[in-house]
């Protein structure tokens, strides 16, 4: 998993690349916990659109980072997942609950997050 970063005014974008599974989850919670230390204060959007799978450890991942940006005041949104992805977190409940803001494409992310 490569998580790439780019930055449009307040907003951290974090483009996830791959499959954010078991082998990957400590590592990429690491990196995104970076980036949400440097948004203080502004905003994280997730970027899924090469994101290809997420195992239960990848969303512990997603919920994890939500808890944390909510806590320190950080907005955070998910943007264009792929269908499959999408799937997982629509079983997983992650999509009905709110526990983090899943927007379809990633410019509706970032509109969101600086609502």
């Amino acid at each position: 998993m490569d998580i790439n970063v780019d930055n449009r005014a307040n907003v951290t974008i974090a483009s996830l690349d791959g499959r954010l599974d078991f082998e990957a989850a400590d590592t990429a919670q690491v990196k995104l916990r970076e980036l949400l230390g440097s948004a203080s204060g502004k905003a994280l959007v997730l970027d899924g659109a090469s994101l290809s799978y997420v195992s239960s450890a990848g969303l512990r991942v997603f919920l994890t980072i939500a808890k944390e940006a909510k806590a320190a005041g950080v907005a955070v949104a998910v943007g264009a997942l792929q269908p499959a992805v999408q799937q997982v977190f629509d079983i997983s409940g992650f999509s009905k609950t709110k526990i983090i803001d899943i927007q379809s494409t990633v410019d509706d992310a970032v509109r969101a997050v600086t609502r």
